[in-house]
């Protein structure tokens, strides 16, 4: 069985609107001490680091330029990865998951994507930053390399980013539409990345763009709780811990990861 490796991303410099979520990787990895829970997932697993994972602590991203970080995050996944082994990630600003992106479709050819975010993240060219957070999947669709990506959450589309759905083949549901159905549809392998901007933010106050008329975290946790295909990777980003309340959204975060972790 494939190790669950876990690893910190702790870089917001591609951030459009606030700094911070470079803070989320430790403020999350404290609730396993400090949080109100314990460590185990609902289907009865305890998700223990050294039993169920291995913690491979943070990249040293400080003041690196977002092609650098790029190239730096993409050499570790790769390495991590290379031999089967699963990765969760921690981000950072969704711009960490194109270069998680790019190592894990070297690996696994055709590779499907499970997108749950409020927000598209397909801009062409964003405030002319070809690695902004608002471009991760513009970026990874223009290699050609993935099977397929299917987005769930969203509810902020503007025109540009309807044009790139239909230029890229994605598969969306939005919030407005919301049901459990394109569960079903999901093929594999498949990789998750969970923005925590999905969430409507009664639910996760923690992060950087409040977009209201999201979905519950039962309802989140019941869509990671019946993936039926093989989950090869993952990642949780945008947790901005300067605008949590008392740890939700930490706690949030830390519950998402051993949801995750089960699954996998």
């Amino acid at each position: 069985m494939a190790k669950i490796k876990l690893l910190g991303l702790p870089y917001d410099l591609n951030s459009s609107y606030l700094r911070g979520a470079a803070a989320a990787p430790a403020r999350i990895r404290l609730m396993e001490r400090e949080g109100s829970a314990n460590t185990f997932a609902e289907d009865g697993q305890n998700i223990l680091a050294g039993e169920v994972y291995d913690d491979f602590g943070d990249l040293n991203l400080m003041d690196l330029s977002p092609k650098a970080a790029f190239q730096e995050i993409k050499t570790a996944v790769r390495a991590i990865i290379q031999n089967g082994d699963k990765l969760v990630s921690l981000g950072g600003d969704h711009s960490v998951a194109f270069p998680i992106l790019d190592a894990y479709t070297e690996q696994y050819p055709g590779l499907h994507i499970l997108q749950i975010d409020a927000h598209g993240d397909l801009y062409d060219n964003f405030a002319d930053t070809p690695f902004s957070h608002a471009s991760p999947f513009a970026r990874i669709m223009e290699t050609g390399k993935v099977g397929s990506l299917t987005q769930i959450g969203n509810r902020c589309l503007t025109t540009h980013q309807r044009e790139q759905v239909k230029r890229f083949g994605v598969k969306i549901q939005e919030m407005k539409d919301f049901n459990f159905d394109f569960l079903s549809h999901l093929e594999g392998p498949l990789y998750v990345t969970v923005d925590l901007d999905a969430l409507d933010p009664a639910f996760a106050p923690g992060v950087s763009h409040h977009e209201p008329g999201g979905m519950s975290t039962r309802e989140l946790f019941h869509i990671l709780q019946n993936i039926d295909v093989p989950i090869v990777g993952a990642d949780i980003v945008e947790y901005n811990p300067i605008r949590d309340h008392q740890s939700m959204t930490a706690m949030v975060a830390y519950k998402t990861m051993k949801e995750l972790m089960a699954k996998m």
